[in-house]
């Protein structure tokens, strides 16, 4: 009897601990999922402006500027015409680079 009730409690315990696991790893694929389809994954071209630790990036197609969420990875190209890889946010008018490339004709003074 006392073999039968330490199984018990020991699956008891298995369980909840499955439970718990498989709970914190469905809020985390919930967050993930509830960010990639607010900001698409584009590639832009235009020129890098700096205001201080404020960057903006100026699309070429439109004008249109775009604030920069991470500066750090635009740091050495200001005035510089570049293309990104970069995550918009058009509700925020911010974008978040994943990649730099300086191009041809080098910088726009």
């Amino acid at each position: 009897m006392k073999k039968l009730m330490v199984c018990l409690l020991g699956l008891t315990f298995a369980m909840g601990a499955t439970a718990f696991a498989q709970q914190d790893n469905s809020s985390a694929q919930v967050q993930s999922d509830q960010m990639s389809p607010q900001a698409p994954l584009m590639t832009l071209k235009g020129t890098v402006k700096a205001d201080g630790d404020k960057y903006t990036f100026v699309n070429d197609k439109d004008g249109k500027s775009w604030d920069v969420m991470n500066p750090e990875t635009l740091k050495g190209h200001e005035g510089h015409h570049v293309q990104l890889s970069a995550h918009v946010y058009a509700d925020k008018n911010t974008i978040h680079v994943m990649s730099v490339k300086m191009l041809k004709g080098g910088s726009m003074s």
